[in-house]
């Protein structure tokens, strides 16, 4: 008997899974630790359901920083769950990465190792098999024009509305759509600690969960920081702060409009014709040898 629980002792402690759980909220996932490229499995149960079938997760970096954000929808068992690939620009670091699950008020969190990304030599080439090339025929990629930045407005892209906004201490140099993201990068010269204020259309930028309304995150330069918000039915007005020297500002929401608009997608489909027009013309020219 004593062999036997020793042997149960040792096998728990092997497991592999992580759990959390408090009153409201059961958390799990697959594994402790994970290499580049893998993907992470979670899942979980809420305990006291509310009216919102939505549930928020967030990851963070060894430092703080925002790196993974997730939307998931609660299924009629109460049961919830999403998948992960881990790596990336914003998930390099090595060290211990914290996820946070947020409904309503209730919130849990748990954690996980990650090895770190291995940069690959500038000077690595991927092999590239490419069959039925058609010769003389050079297709770029449709060019997609920046947003038009004037003094107190952006343009983003092929969008009609308008972003109203008032910076001091900085300039913005250009302002572009992350469809991977969903959301606004706005890059700026900040020459020295400053502000901004943002009036974004909801057809622009949204966030909203049930058709109501949800808080954006904000990054500067890659880290979470406070705002002040009003909104309006039509608009939703950030004011954002920045220190001296910052870049970027990345304002992520659950909606952003199109990152390709009409005119760029009319040129790849011309395009994607002539290769296919030009490839069977040449097919049709070339003698039969029998």
């Amino acid at each position: 008997m004593i062999f036997t629980l020793f042997g149960i002792l040792i096998t728990s402690v092997g497991t592999t899974t992580a759990f959390g759980q408090n009153e409201s909220i059961i958390l799990n996932i697959d594994k402790t630790s994970y290499l580049e490229g893998e993907t992470i499995s979670i899942s979980g149960e809420i305990k006291n359901m509310i009216a919102s079938n939505q549930i928020s997760l967030i990851i963070q970096s060894p430092n703080g920083n925002l790196v993974a954000l997730d939307q998931m929808t609660i299924g009629s068992d109460k049961q919830f769950s999403t998948e992960i690939k881990l790596g990336g620009k914003l998930m390099k670091q090595e060290g211990t990465y914290t996820i946070k699950v947020q409904y309503g008020e209730q919130s849990i969190t748990t954690s996980f190792e990650f090895g770190g990304v291995i940069d690959m030599p500038e000077n690595a080439l991927e092999e590239t098999i490419v069959e039925d090339t058609v010769e003389d025929i050079v297709i770029e990629d449709p060019a997609i024009v920046d947003s038009i930045v004037t003094a107190t407005t952006l343009t983003i892209q092929d969008s009609t509305d308008l972003i109203l906004y008032e910076i001091t201490n900085g300039k913005i140099t250009n302002v572009i759509p992350d469809l991977d993201a969903v959301s606004l990068l706005i890059d700026i010269e900040a020459i020295d600690d400053g502000s901004i204020t943002l009036t974004i259309p909801r057809s622009v930028l949204d966030s909203t969960i049930n058709d109501n309304d949800d808080e954006f995150f904000v990054l500067v330069d890659g880290e979470e920081v406070d705002f002040e918000e009003i909104t309006t039915s039509t608009d939703r007005t950030l004011t954002i702060e920045f220190l001296a020297g910052s870049e970027q500002i990345e304002i992520i929401g659950t909606f952003v409009i199109p990152e390709f608009g009409t005119i760029a997608a009319m040129i790849l489909a011309v395009a994607i014709i002539s290769i296919i027009a030009i490839s069977a013309k040449s097919r049709l020219s070339i003698p039969s040898r029998y």
